[in-house]
């Protein structure tokens, strides 16, 4: 068994690990109309991830549903870069 192969603290294990992915128990946040599911994934190659799913009450109407899909986006796309930017290494401070 490789490094890679070893379970993490964090892995569920059992079922949910296949093809050299590590996954963690689901992590679900319920908020009335909204309910989110993130998982911690480790891939074959040694990548840890977040994978979310989001499920959001739409309006009935088709206008009002489009207008919150369109702020669902945006929000995302601020989210996954404010992720990206959190990731990245702090340049170093000259002493």
């Amino acid at each position: 068994m490789t490094g890679r192969d070893r379970h993490t603290g964090w892995c569920a294990g059992g079922h949910r690990c296949g093809l050299g992915e590590h996954r963690s128990d689901e992590i679900v946040v319920d908020a009335g109309r909204a309910r989110a599911v993130l998982v911690r994934v480790r891939s074959a190659a040694g990548r840890d991830h977040a994978e979310i799913r989001l499920r959001v009450a739409l309006a009935p109407t088709e206008v009002a549903a489009r207008r919150q899909l369109v702020g669902l986006l945006g929000d995302m796309r601020q989210a996954v870069t404010r992720a990206a930017i959190a990731a990245r290494p702090r340049p170093r401070r000259a002493a």
